[in-house]
């Protein structure tokens, strides 16, 4: 019995202990994002752009993001939009070319998903007779704010290679699950994309609203097609000495699923993508961190692996409660069980203290951009059901991480771009 109850408790032990590591880790970082610069000044346009914008059966959204692109405060000579109709089986490429894209069709069952679509069209535009300064990535349910190009083209004119836009919400207030989402992203993008970038480490590409310099893509090559194909070229970014900067006025709004069946299949698309990049590049940038003494290596590394972090921050809330419960049943009844809650006691209290100050002064943050509303106040405060998804995903994720079939995401959402204030 003691054997088994030593046992316990050094499991105990060594799981808090690096959850309280990890929550030290981000709450550290996090609070980098508090300071905002206000930054008036601008940049002359010198940039040319190619916007690429990848589509699967995306008639009902594609017209959107097409007239949202043509109608950016940026001279119209100095970049095109291309559609990526990827294995189309309705008329997004219609409504692509009649909404005025450049529209290339790509039929291929055996390479599926938007790292092929990407890397098939990154080739014709090496090909074509124009060049392009930088790519800037799209997903087709996006509208981008009008300055969105001013503000790359200033990044870039800062001296980065590759730029992370904002991600906003399109829909934020249609359900909890969309609530959750947009609170989620609008707390990444302050507190670990806004931080990093102060910091001067690298912040981490999401997906959509990226801007890549050409030579860069041509120099490294893509190669990213997996299904977090954002995941897989930052850490190929990150390996080969560079960074990724953070346009927190490039914004780009996206539709968030609206079901938790929606959300939950996506989000395990993710977390079987990140065990696949981590499996292939966590050892490999710990190592250049550790020898090179680069803390953006080391910050990469630990990204990477945040399906494993999701189940042991999960595991260790079970094992809190849990802890509770036991201390209340011996308090009543005055028995002794095998779980000493005195042991580690330290550690747990002061992972709760820092999680409980994040998630206060989150809504502080949100206040300062403006996010906050009674509706996504109340969305708030069911945001930790939300969360304690994440340790089934996750798991399932690990479990299927060889799984390489991608799992669209249907879009429906339209919505009237002249009346879409914030885009416009």
């Amino acid at each position: 019995m003691n054997e088994l109850k030593n046992i316990i408790l050094i499991g105990s032990r060594a799981l808090t202990g690096f959850v309280f590591i990890f929550s030290a880790y981000c709450l550290f970082i996090s609070l980098f994002g508090f300071y905002k610069k206000k930054d008036s000044s601008s940049i002359k346009p010198k940039k040319t752009f190619a916007l690429i914008v990848a589509a699967h059966n995306e008639e009902a959204v594609i017209s959107d993001i097409v007239v949202s692109l043509s109608r950016l405060d940026y001279p119209k000579d100095m970049y095109d939009t291309f559609v990526i109709a990827d294995n189309c089986t309705d008329n997004t490429a219609k409504k692509a070319r009649k909404s005025g894209a450049l529209v290339y069709e790509r039929f291929n069952k055996e390479k599926r998903g938007k790292g092929f679509a990407l890397e098939w069209m990154f080739g014709k535009i090496f090909k074509m007779g124009k060049n392009y300064d930088a790519v800037v990535i799209f997903d087709a349910d996006n509208i981008a704010c009008k300055n969105f190009l001013n503000e790359m083209n200033k990044k870039l004119c800062e001296g980065y290679k590759v730029v992370q836009g904002y991600l906003d919400s399109k829909n934020p207030q249609d359900t909890w699950i969309t609530g959750s989402y947009s609170i989620s992203f609008w707390a990444n993008n302050r507190m670990f994309q806004h931080s990093r970038d102060n910091l001067g480490i690298s912040s981490q590409l999401g997906g959509t609203g990226c801007c890549i310099d050409t030579k860069i893509l041509e120099k490294l090559g893509w190669g990213a097609t997996c299904l977090t194909e954002d995941l897989e070229f930052t850490c190929k970014l990150v390996n080969n000495g560079y960074k990724v900067g953070f346009a927190y006025d490039a914004v780009v709004y996206d539709e968030k699923p609206l079901t938790l069946i929606q959300s939950w299949k996506q989000r395990k698309r993710w977390m079987q993508g990140y065990a696949d990049v981590s499996g292939r590049y966590f050892f490999k940038l710990l190592k250049k961190g550790i020898v090179e003494r680069n803390f953006t290596a080391i910050d990469c590394a630990i990204y990477t692996i945040q399906p494993v972090l999701f189940i042991l921050m999960g595991i260790s809330t079970v094992i809190g409660i849990a802890k509770l419960g036991i201390g209340a049943y011996d308090y009543l009844f005055n028995v002794q069980t095998l779980v000493d809650n005195s042991s580690g006691s330290l550690f747990t209290k002061l992972t709760g203290l820092m999680a409980l100050i994040m998630y206060l002064y989150t809504p502080f943050l949100l206040l300062l951009d403006k996010k906050i509303n009674l509706k996504i106040l109340l969305y708030y405060i069911v945001l930790p059901i939300y969360a304690i998804t994440w340790l089934p995903i996750s798991i399932q994720g690990i479990l299927n991480r060889n799984d390489k079939e991608w799992s669209h995401t249907l879009h429906t959402r339209s919505v009237d771009i002249k009346e879409f204030e914030k885009a416009n």
